[in-house]
């Protein structure tokens, strides 16, 4: 299931208040155009962390992982399978 949405929802209250879901494009590159800046990156780590209860390790601190709507939501389906990976061959 795509997190879009809860994504976007985030972008837009904290960094983009002016523009609607609607105006952001799934693979708008937010690093690039200055959207989001390194104390940005941080903040949506944090909330990445926060509302999806998952990890963040430092390997996982590639800004390509967080450059646009498309690679926060391949990043969070991709550690979510890895979480469950995980608690399977571990459980």
């Amino acid at each position: 299931m795509s997190n879009t949405t809860q994504i976007k929802r985030f972008l837009i209250e904290e960094f983009l208040p002016d523009i609607t879901p609607d105006q952001l494009a799934d693979d708008h590159d937010l690093l690039s155009d200055g959207v989001i800046d390194s104390l940005g990156v941080l903040k949506l780590i944090a909330w990445v962390e926060d509302h999806f209860t998952l990890p963040v390790d430092d390997t996982d601190l590639d800004p390509n992982n967080f450059r646009s709507v498309t690679a926060i939501d391949a990043f969070i389906t991709e550690r979510r399978a890895t979480a469950t990976a995980t608690v399977t061959v571990g459980g």
